[in-house]
C-alpha cells in the first residue's frame, strides 16, 4: 500500500504524518491488518529494536477519589467492588515494588488516586521513592499523583523521581463528556510542569470510550505536540459500577490499528500497552509487541492483569527480549537525561454512553465481562502480587 510505504518513510525520519494519513490507518480493513502491523513494526524496530520495557504499577492509595472520571473504578460515586485503602507506608510500597522488579520490571510507577497531591502527600511519595531507590540500584521511578501545583514537580525530581505520568485520555473536544471536576487544560498544564522540572513526561490516552476516529487522531496529535517520552495506550476496562460499564467498542483488530497509528505519529517515543490489553487484544497480544516497545507487568491499579510469568513467556515466544536495567530505553537524540528513561534536562485512567463522538454507529462488540476481574492481591492486601 502506498499509504504504508509513506508512513514508514516518515516514521524513520520522525516526520509527522498528515491527519488524513492517520485516519486512513484506523480505516484500513481487517484484510490489510497484517500489512499495517508489519509497516508500523519497521518503525518500532528502527528506533527500539526488539526490546520490550517492563513497567510495574504500585497503587499507593486506592479508591477514595473526589474526581468524577467516568472510566475510573476509583471515581466519586463508583459502586465497583474495588480495594479501598489510604496511603501505603514507604516500606510497604517498596516491598510491593520489589516483586515487580524481581519479575524483570525496570520502572516502578507509583500511583495514587485523588485530584492532586498535597504538600504532605509529596513528602510521603518522596520518602517512598527514596526507600525504593535505596534498595534497588538503577530502578526508574515514575509518579502519577494527579494535577500538580507549582513547585511539586521540582520536589519530586529532587526526591529522585525520573518521570511523571498524567494522561490526556481523549480529545479536547470530548473531554468535558468524561470528566467535569477538572479540565483538559488542567491536564496539559501538569504535563508542562513535569517537563519544566526536568522529569521525563509520560502521557497517553484511553481508547474504547465511544470516541470517533477523529477524536483518537486529535488526542494522539496533541500528544505529539506535548512531546512526552512515554505514551501509554489504555484500552477501556468496562468495570461494573462505573458509567462506562456497557462500553464494549473494541476488537483486537481495532486495538492493533490504534497502536499502529500511535506508532506512526509518535515513532521514536516509548509506546506502552497499558490497561486492558488482556481484555481486548486477548490472544492477539503478541502481535501488539511489533507496535509497542513497553508493557505493564502483572496486575493494574484495581483490576487483574495477565500473570507476570505469562507476560515473560509471551515476549520470548514472540521473538522479543526484555530490556535490561543497563539499557537506555529511548533513542540517543531523546535520551538526554541521566536515567535509562532519557529524562528531559531543564534549565533550572465520557459521560453516558454515546456522548464521545460518532463511534456509536459501529457494530456492538461482545461484552467479555468474564475477562474483567477486580484486583484482590498485591499492594494494600496481605496476598502476594501477580508479578
Amino acid at each position: 500500500m502506498d499509504l504504508l510505504t509513506t508512513l514508514v518513510d516518515k516514521g524513520l525520519r520522525r516526520e509527522l504524518p498528515t491527519r488524513e494519513e492517520a485516519l486512513a490507518v484506523l480505516a484500513t480493513s481487517d484484510d490489510d491488518l497484517l500489512d499495517v502491523v508489519a509497516a508500523a513494526g519497521k518503525v518500532r524496530r528502527h528506533w527500539f529494536g526488539r526490546r520490550v520495557k517492563l513497567n510495574y504499577l504500585v497503587n499507593l492509595k486506592s479508591g477514595l477519589c473526589p474526581e468524577d472520571c467516568s472510566y475510573c473504578s476509583q471515581r466519586l460515586g463508583s459502586t465497583a467492588g474495588i480495594l479501598k485503602y489510604s496511603w501505603l507506608k514507604p516500606d510497604e510500597a517498596s516491598k510491593a515494588a520489589a516483586a515487580g522488579l524481581a519479575g524483570g520490571a525496570k520502572r516502578v510507577c507509583l500511583v495514587a488516586s485523588g485530584r492532586g497531591p498535597t504538600d504532605r502527600d509529596v513528602d510521603r511519595v518522596s520518602d517512598t521513592i527514596k526507600a525504593i531507590k535505596d534498595q534497588n540500584e538503577g530502578v526508574e521511578v515514575c509518579a502519577c499523583l494527579g494535577l500538580l501545583s507549582d513547585g511539586q514537580a521540582e520536589r519530586l525530581r529532587q526526591a529522585g523521581a525520573d518521570a511523571y505520568n498524567h494522561n490526556l485520555n481523549t480529545s479536547e473536544a470530548t473531554y468535558g463528556g468524561i470528566t467535569t471536576t477538572h479540565t483538559y487544560a488542567d491536564r496539559v498544564d501538569t504535563v508542562h510542569k513535569a517537563h519544566a522540572a526536568g522529569l521525563s513526561a509520560c502521557s497517553g490516552l484511553i481508547a474504547g470510550m465511544g470516541e470517533s476516529d477523529e477524536d483518537l487522531v486529535d488526542v494522539v496529535f496533541s500528544l505529539r505536540e506535548l512531546d512526552p517520552d512515554s505514551v501509554p495506550v489504555n484500552f477501556l476496562i468496562p468495570v461494573e459500577g462505573t458509567p462506562l460499564a456497557k462500553e464494549w467498542n473494541l476488537t483486537p483488530q481495532r486495538c492493533l490499528r490504534i497502536l499502529a497509528m500511535v506508532r506512526f505519529v509518535c515513532p521514536d517515543v516509548e509506546v506502552r500497552i497499558a490497561g486492558g490489553r488482556e481484555v481486548h487484544l486477548r490472544t492477539m497480544q503478541p502481535l501488539a509487541l511489533h507496535l509497542a516497545n513497553s508493557i505493564f507487568l502483572g496486575d493494574y491499579l484495581t483490576t487483574e492483569g495477565q500473570a507476570g510469568k505469562a507476560d515473560l513467556e509471551m515476549i520470548a515466544d514472540a521473538g522479543f527480549e526484555v530490556e535490561g536495567a543497563d539499557q537506555v530505553t529511548l533513542p540517543g537524540h531523546r535520551a538526554t537525561g541521566g536515567g535509562g528513561c532519557g529524562s528531559h534536562e531543564s534549565d533550572g485512567g465520557c459521560g453516558p454512553q454515546g456522548v464521545c463522538g460518532s463511534a456509536a454507529a459501529a457494530p456492538v462488540q461482545e461484552a467479555r465481562t468474564d475477562l474483567v476481574a477486580v484486583r484482590r492481591r498485591g499492594a494494600g492486601t496481605d496476598l502476594a502480587p501477580n508479578a
